[in-house]
């Protein structure tokens, strides 16, 4: 049977039965015991979030911030290195993967996406087309400043530092100092 009326473009030809059906991912909840694998004196605040803990790895000596959501997926891992701190807020989807390494600090609401809609044309909505998945990989001694978004198939070099707010849509070489949207190299630290 054909959708028919007062319905925005693209709907007006979805055929009934053929609209997908959205359904929950849960509400988070998990135990340690979840894991993959979790180290010693890992800190989890009130409100911390976690979807498919069977494919996260979390090191020793990492603090997770209220409200964080770790949204895990059924394929690929999130693997998070000793001494991390992650902030209040943040949203980590490793749907195509996220590494994070060790001695790294996440500020408040960082973002971290994993997978992105390919272009599919005009006649197919932007929901409908298909995913593409690509990792994310933060190096050691990195720090993340608040509000910060990483965007699917990033690698951020060793020792870098990403400033607040920062969209982050290539790699950035060790040590470097970006900021911006897109994110710029500002200088080298020292």
């Amino acid at each position: 049977m054909q959708v028919r009326g007062a319905l925005p473009g693209w709907a007006a030809r979805v055929s009934i039965g053929a609209v997908r059906r959205f359904s929950s991912h849960g509400d988070g909840r998990f135990t340690r015991d979840q894991f993959a694998s979790i180290g010693e004196h890992v800190v989890f605040e009130d409100g911390v979030r976690v979807w498919h803990p069977e494919n996260i790895v979390i090191g020793d000596n990492v603090y997770v911030g209220h409200d964080a959501m770790l949204k895990g997926y059924y394929k690929n891992r999130m693997v998070i290195g000793d001494d991390t701190w992650i902030g209040q807020g943040v949203f980590f989807h490793s749907a195509g993967g996220v590494t994070i390494g060790r001695r790294v600090g996440v500020g408040p609401h960082v973002k971290i996406l994993t997978s992105f809609h390919d272009e599919a044309g005009r006649d197919v909505p932007i929901l409908e087309s298909p995913l593409t998945f690509e990792a994310v990989v933060v190096e050691d001694d990195c720090d993340l400043g608040v509000g910060a978004l990483l965007l699917p198939g990033v690698r951020v070099g060793r020792g870098a530092q990403v400033g607040a707010g920062a969209v982050v849509t290539r790699d950035v070489p060790p040590y470097a100092v970006v900021a911006g949207n897109p994110a710029r190299v500002l200088r080298m630290r020292p």
